[in-house]
C-alpha cells in the first residue's frame, strides 16, 4: 500500500482506539444521530481543518468546503447543504469562513489585474464571480499585493455571507421564525486565530 494511505489507516485506527478508551460510548452515540448547531462553509485548503482549529469533536460542526469558500446562488451542492443543515439538522449558526493567503483569492486577484479570456475550465468558471469581485474593488491601488489579497479575502467573505443570507434555505427559515444566523469569519494561518468581521445577519437583520 502507498505510504500515505498506509499512514491514513494507521492513524485512524490509533485515533479510534484512543477515543474508545477515553469515552467508550462515543461511537455508539455518534452512530445514533447528529445535532450540530454550527454549519461551517469554508475553503478546501488543507491548512484550515475546522474540527481541528475549533478543538471540536465529530458531530459538533456540519461542514461544506470548496475552493475559496464560495456560496454561489446556482450551486446545488452548497444550497443543498444549507437546506439540510437549517431545515433538518437544526443548525443555528452558519459560518462563512475565509482565510489568509487563500490560493483561490490570490489567483482571482492576479486575474483581475490582466485581461481575462472567457473561463475555459471548471476551476476558472468556479472562481469567475470572485475574479469579478476582485476587479470591482480597485485592488491595483492597494499599497501592496499582500494588503490587496487581505482585502479581497475579507470582501469575499462579506459577499458570501450576503449570498447565504439570500438563499432559499435562510429566507424560508427566517420567514418561519427560526433564530438562525449567518456570520463572516477569517482564519489567520499565521496565528491560528479566527476573527469575526462583524457582518452577521439573522432575524430582523438581513
Amino acid at each position: 500500500m502507498d505510504e500515505h494511505l498506509a499512514r491514513l489507516f494507521t492513524s485512524n485506527a490509533a485515533w479510534a482506539d484512543a477515543v474508545s478508551a477515553a469515552d467508550p460510548g462515543f461511537f455508539a452515540a455518534s452512530a445514533a444521530g447528529q445535532a450540530p448547531k454550527l454549519l461551517w462553509i469554508g475553503c478546501a485548503d488543507s491548512r484550515v481543518p475546522e474540527s481541528v482549529l475549533a478543538a471540536a469533536k465529530p458531530g459538533d460542526i456540519f461542514t461544506h468546503r470548496n475552493i475559496a469558500n464560495q456560496v454561489h446562488a446556482d450551486d446545488d451542492s452548497v444550497n443543498a447543504v444549507l437546506a439540510y443543515a437549517v431545515g433538518h439538522v437544526g443548525v443555528l449558526h452558519v459560518l462563512v469562513v475565509g482565510h489568509s493567503n487563500c490560493g483561490g483569492a490570490a489567483a482571482c486577484y492576479a486575474a483581475s489585474l490582466a485581461p481575462r479570456p472567457p473561463p475555459s475550465d471548471s476551476l476558472s468558471r468556479w472562481l469567475l464571480p470572485l475574479t469579478e469581485l476582485a476587479a470591482s474593488l480597485g485592488l491595483d491601488a492597494a499599497p501592496s499585493a499582500e494588503e490587496a489579497l487581505a482585502t479581497l479575502v475579507e470582501e469575499n467573505v462579506k459577499a458570501q455571507v450576503a449570498n447565504a443570507a439570500a438563499s432559499d434555505a435562510l429566507t424560508k427559515a427566517w420567514a418561519a421564525g427560526k433564530n438562525v444566523w449567518v456570520h463572516g469569519l477569517v482564519y489567520d494561518l499565521a496565528t491560528g486565530r479566527l476573527r469575526d468581521l462583524g457582518v452577521s445577519r439573522g432575524p430582523g437583520k438581513q
